[in-house]
């Protein structure tokens, strides 16, 4: 059988801080709910993703890699989806919390995170915290959790429609109500909570942290600048993006449609498309297939060259490996 682009139904997450903009933005004909994360493009057990087109229509993502090995994530990735792509709705603030990176998941038992937040929505005055200011250390940082008054500790940012930060393993963080985001990440469901801000869950008593494993992995004296710089690439294909974020483990882009645009890659990577200003039209090998305005589809590596064509002029993310 032939691959084609993939069009994916998400598993939808209903933390206790999520919303239902998700179903409402993207026009996503929902049960009222708490939708806080869609797992856009997901290969986890705990929430996987399925083909809703083609011949392959209801298979999960994982079901699809064991049938077709690298001819879906690459040949770097032969049996696993490397990403986890998910969109984020927070009604409320998240907890403060803290991923492992390679080295501190090998000493912590878990599975290394960077990820990236590319903001889609954002209420006026939104913000994410993102690191720690200048000259926090670790006895500061206990110090004031001790207190709980972390906030005095965190580096605040500012954020609006169409920006991009990026959170590597170790940089402490939270996303601030009023967001929603596309999200970015390794393979992983690793989270170490330092803090709810005085937050129960739904049984009404505090939800668990991990302080212990957060102090473990957290990056002292992190106080880089999250928020990225958007720099313009031209491909070997001749078509252009605007590169949003360039890490080891994925890079994310933003393709601004106008007209139809040809695409052709070497095969190392899938591309995982979100269509976050129109609908968009995919051909593929012969395959045409709609995807709406606010949807996810999966390009397989093994697909070289793809045409896209949107119904109107408009922002698509494409998140791919290196």
């Amino acid at each position: 059988m032939n691959l084609y682009p993939l069009l994916l139904e998400p598993a939808y997450k209903d933390y206790i801080w999520g919303g239902n903009r998700i179903s409402r933005l993207f026009r996503r004909p929902l049960p009222d709910g708490i939708y806080a994360e869609a797992w856009e493009v997901s290969d986890r057990p705990e929430g996987p993703s399925r083909v809703i087109n083609g011949p392959l229509a209801g298979q999960t993502l994982a079901e699809v890699i064991r049938a077709f090995g690298p001819a879906i994530a690459g040949p770097a990735n032969p049996r696993a989806f490397p990403l986890l792509v998910k969109l984020i709705d927070a009604r409320e603030r998240l907890s403060l919390q803290v991923h492992p990176d390679d080295a501190t998941a090998v000493l912590c038992g878990g599975e290394a995170k960077t990820e990236a937040w590319h903001v889609l929505e954002a209420v006026p005055g939104a913000q994410v915290f993102a690191g720690l200011r200048p000259g926090v250390t670790e006895a500061a940082f206990r110090e004031a959790l001790a207190a709980s008054r972390l906030e005095a500790c965190l580096q605040a940012i500012p954020v609006s429609p169409g920006d991009t930060i990026f959170i590597p393993g170790g940089r402490v963080h939270a996303i601030c109500e009023g967001c929603v985001l596309l999200e970015v990440q390794q393979n992983s469901n690793t989270t170490y909570r330092v803090y709810d801000w005085g937050r129960v869950g739904a049984d009404g008593k505090p939800r668990e942290l991990h302080v212990a494993k957060a102090f473990q992995v957290i990056r002292w004296g992190d106080a880089g600048q999250p928020k990225t710089v958007p720099r313009a690439l031209t491909h070997a294909d001749g078509t252009t993006s605007v590169e949003l974020v360039a890490s080891p483990y994925f890079r994310l882009e933003r393709l601004d449609l106008t007209d139809p645009l040809t695409c052709r890659h070497d095969g190392r990577s899938f591309h995982a498309l979100f269509t976050a200003g129109t609908a968009v039209e995919i051909e593929a090998g012969g395959e045409r297939v709609e995807v709406p305005f606010g949807r996810s589809c999966l390009i397989p590596a093994a697909i070289r060259e793809y045409r896209l064509k949107p119904h109107a002029p408009g922002p698509l993310l494409r998140a791919s490996v290196p």
